[in-house]
């Protein structure tokens, strides 16, 4: 076995600013990457209101869903931490997570970007955390085994007659900090 820490990249993480709704606007608006997060690309207006609310996460908490960009300083997605924000699974943890633009995957920037967030939310006072994901999804699924997470709950995911797609099955990862 080798160690894939030596070979992971080099991130940079930043409080969202207004401009990044745009850019994760852009950078999310592909099929593949919202396979597990609804399957359709979201409106300007729910990034609009998610870095809004990230910025707020950041004064008040001191941590969030930061941009994720890469070492040349180009964003290539979001990583992070914020409290659970349904009123189903783990309720009042705080979840990490990750999401990346198509080209940037299979490169390890999931794995070094939620290390570096753990090491955040850890330096803000968190106990644990919490990652929620999709049962298909494997490449998140193999991220949170690298994390030294471990599955502590299934969870079946609400329907609503507006969601496009069934109930899911979602596995909810823990991690001690």
């Amino acid at each position: 076995m080798t160690d894939r820490t030596a070979t992971l990249p080099a991130v940079q993480l930043r409080v969202p600013t207004d401009e990044d709704a745009y850019v994760w606007h852009r950078l999310f608006d592909d099929p593949e990457v919202m396979e597990f997060h609804g399957g359709a690309s979201a409106e300007l207006s729910m990034y609009e209101e998610l870095t809004a609310r990230q910025r707020r996460h950041d004064a008040e908490l001191g941590y969030c869903l930061w941009t994720l960009l890469d070492a040349d300083g180009e964003p290539i997605g979001f990583t992070g931490a914020q409290p659970w924000p349904r009123d189903w699974g783990p309720t009042g943890e705080i979840e990490i997570g990750w999401r990346l633009a198509r080209p940037a995957w299979g490169r390890g920037y999931a794995t070094a970007a939620a290390r570096a967030t753990i090491g955040r939310v850890r330096s803000a006072g968190v106990p644990s955390v919490v990652a929620m994901v999709d049962a298909r999804n494997e490449r998140s699924v193999a991220v949170t085994r690298r994390l030294g997470m471990t599955l502590a709950e299934t969870f079946t995911t609400p329907w609503t007659p507006d969601d496009p797609e069934p109930r899911r099955k979602a596995y909810c990862f823990r991690l001690t900090l």
